[in-house]
């Protein structure tokens, strides 16, 4: 939305003051929907352009560009409720009732496994490319969250195949890349922050080596609020913001060397206050500078910054 909006103006602005040089932008977002006209969104589900926050795509990509950023593509890829609205029988179901099975948020899930889904969030991807964007980040490029695996007997993954989970992640991520290296754009794919520390999959497909082995980019979500008491030895991650960030990126670093061609790591950091988590503490400059810090002293010098506002503890940035 900020970046169909008057905001961008500012985050651009911001951007020229600091050292972010680099936006991440929904293209294909948690709903399903596109942020603007494509012919992918036509033929694989219409629905999803009903609600194109950028009518000129071309007017937007300009302005990156006369501004020297660098533009990252965000394609959420299994988690789409219009999708599966208009493809039920791809959705992820309960064995026993054949309802949909959805997390929290209640929104339903496709399998990872759904070949025809690869090929239009691949479409979204190359129309995006053909925009003007220089990067394509797979976001939820995981099976939805099913209790460490615990309700994986009574769900149907529609498993055709009969993959493991990381299999078909690995698959889907080097179909992408065959698709669209060709095109001159990089590959990205967020996974959960603990990824970098777990030697298996955490029953979401997300094994470390299996993802960083074939894409340009890998971004642990490393969160410090997202990580449970206790982890990393810490009473209350959120509080440590330079410990946790420190341990999760020199885990991944560490994995990252047993692999012949590993992606670069570039991590999503934390810029909001997570006021939910008991022991939570506010988050500003300081906390983001310290997560910064944490990164450049394992020699990882990329990140990410979250916040839902898009509002940025400038004060913590370089120049």
């Amino acid at each position: 939305y900020s970046a169909g909006g008057q905001r961008l103006d500012k985050l651009i602005d911001l951007a020229n003051r600091t050292e972010i040089n680099a936006f991440v932008i929904d293209v294909k977002d948690d709903n399903g929907y596109l942020l603007f006209p494509m012919n992918a969104g036509e033929k694989y589900s219409p629905k999803a352009n009903e609600k194109n926050t950028v009518k000129d795509i071309s007017a937007l990509m300009k302005k990156l560009k006369d501004n020297n950023i660098y533009s990252i593509a965000r394609i959420v890829s299994f988690k789409d409720p219009i999708y599966t609205e208009a493809h039920t029988d791809r959705a992820i179901i309960f064995k026993d009732s054949g309802k949909p099975f959805t997390n929290s948020d209640n929104l339903r899930w496709a399998s990872a496994y759904d070949r025809v889904l690869w090929e239009y969030n691949i479409a979204v991807a190359k129309e995006a490319i053909a925009a003007g964007f220089n990067e394509i980040q797979f976001d939820y490029v995981r099976f939805p969250a099913s209790n460490g695996g615990k309700l994986d007997a009574s769900l149907d993954y529609r498993n055709e195949k009969n993959e493991t989970k990381p299999q078909a992640i690995q698959e889907y991520l080097k179909y992408a890349r065959k698709e669209i290296a060709p095109l001159g754009a990089y590959i990205s794919a967020d996974v959960y922050g603990l990824v970098t520390s777990v030697e298996d999959d955490m029953a979401l497909g997300q094994h470390w080596e299996a993802i960083s082995n074939v894409v340009d980019y890998i971004s642990p979500m490393m969160y410090p609020s997202h990580y449970g008491n206790g982890v990393y030895g810490l009473s209350v991650p959120d509080a440590f913001p330079y410990e946790t960030v420190f341990k999760g990126t020199k885990d991944g670093v560490y994995r990252n060397k047993n692999i012949k061609t590993p992606a670069i790591m570039r991590p999503w950091i934390q810029d909001f206050t997570a006021a939910w988590v008991k022991g939570y503490i506010k988050y500003g400059d300081k906390e983001v500078a310290a997560q910064i810090k944490a990164m450049k002293d394992n020699g990882v010098d990329e990140y990410l910054l979250w916040n839902a506002t898009n509002r940025y503890s400038e004060g913590g940035l370089g120049k």
